[in-house]
């Protein structure tokens, strides 16, 4: 096939009913106050494999004859499109082998264990561990299911933009997260077919806008470290790009920081966890936000598997970016008391003391001194400068130390 219709989107939608979830689309009375656009999300994070991947694997795996069945499958994934292909062909009794880069996070190679199937790590890129998947298909005549450049799959991905259409017809803008391409250019498809006039938005890291470049006829330059690694994607499929081409209106860039902001965002406000590439389309909305003002606009939480490490990480960040927890460096002189006073002035300020280093020997402290860093929980940034301001005006000079970019 060299191109997707709403025909073949219909079609998957048939395959999948009552096999997937039919996740909720639903309206957000906060984000939309904070955007200023009409926000529905749409929770594909809460797939049983936590990802839309599940939906564009399955209709690909249902097109398979018997003889491609007992030979098996194979897939190149950073992580989701490995776990929807393998509790998938688990379910049908296919055996399943996924290629995955080397630095994929350990849930992601956890749960695509445990749902059966043969993990291979090798590569330290999508592109490397495709290159070893394309090498053992060969050798064991395995079937590829590829997660973007194929019509199968872009269709399956593409009964997402169906159902948000269908249920919320009234939508003029979509913004879609970019990783290959399968997602936006089945969600385009559907999309412009029930309306034609609705704008389609791709979003891609800074770091990884192959798309970005690939329209505007550039050079593709990508790489670098991201938390969004589900589209952190080398190559954009040519099925998907030449879909794009056509349909996708804009595709914008955003930076780590409003990525790590929009997870955080989900979290605290919607009490939903999506990972780097599910919060992107958020993060969209925040770091463009002219493109988006009074728009209804639908967005896809893409996934929701992230290490439990990053998302601590990432939720300790956004709270020392928001001035709700700081460290303040505090020269004293080391006389018996002054550590009491000092932790006495933070307390009836109304911070909270979690953390104290008490030092006398480096830097550039004086032989009679000594210095605290005090991690201190606040309420806002200038509930800090209030704890500051008690800190000197009792003979405590006192420096905030925010080192999170």
């Amino acid at each position: 096939m060299d191109t997707v219709t709403l025909a073949d989107i219909e079609a998957a939608a048939r395959v999948l009913e009552k096999q997937i979830e039919r996740t909720a689309f639903r309206h957000s009375r906060t984000l939309s106050a904070i955007t200023g656009a009409e926000v529905w999300l749409k929770f594909e994070n809460r797939q049983y494999t936590a990802s839309f991947k599940e939906r564009g694997a399955l209709n690909r795996l249902a097109s398979l004859t018997p003889a491609e069945r007992r030979r098996g499958v194979i897939a190149m994934s950073a992580g989701n499109h490995a776990q929807g292909v393998a509790y998938h062909a688990g379910r049908l009794g296919i055996p399943a082998t996924i290629v995955m880069p080397l630095a994929t996070p350990f849930v992601k190679v956890r749960d695509t264990k445990r749902f059966g199937a043969r993990v291979v790590l090798h590569g330290t890129t999508l592109a490397e561990a495709a290159a070893e998947a394309n090498r053992l298909q060969a050798a064991e005549r395995l079937v590829f299911v590829h997660p973007y450049d194929d019509a199968k799959i872009i269709a399956g991905q593409g009964t997402i933009g169906l159902e948000m259409l269908r249920e919320v017809p009234e939508l003029d803008m979509l913004v879609v997260p970019v990783g290959g391409g399968g997602l936006i250019s089945g969600v385009a498809t559907a999309a412009k077919a029930l309306k034609p006039a609705i704008k389609v938005i791709g979003v891609e890291s800074e770091g990884y806008s192959a798309m970005h470049q690939m329209l505007r006829g550039q050079p593709v330059d990508v790489g670098g470290s991201t938390i969004a690694e589900g589209i952190a994607v080398r190559d954009i499929g040519a099925l998907p790009l030449s879909i794009a081409r056509n349909l996708v209106d804009e595709v914008v860039l955003v930076s780590e920081r409003r990525i790590e902001r929009a997870v955080a965002m989900l979290l605290q406000i919607e009490k939903t966890v999506a990972e780097g590439s599910g919060a992107a389309g958020l993060a969209a909305m925040l770091a463009h936000p002219v493109l988006f003002q009074g728009h209804k606009v639908g967005t896809i939480l893409c996934g929701g598997n992230i290490d439990d490490r990053l998302l601590s990480q990432i939720l300790l960040r956004e709270l020392v970016r928001s001035g709700r927890m700081v460290r303040l460096q505090v020269v004293l002189s080391d006389v018996p008391g002054a550590l009491a006073e000092v932790a006495g002035i933070v307390g009836r300020s109304g911070g909270n003391i979690v953390e104290v280093h008490h030092q006398r020997v480096y830097g550039a402290v004086a032989a009679k001194s000594a210095e605290l860093l005090l991690e201190i929980e606040t309420r806002d940034r200038a509930h800090i400068g209030e704890i500051q301001a008690a800190l000197e005006q009792a003979g405590f000079p006192a420096r905030a130390l925010d080192e999170t970019a």
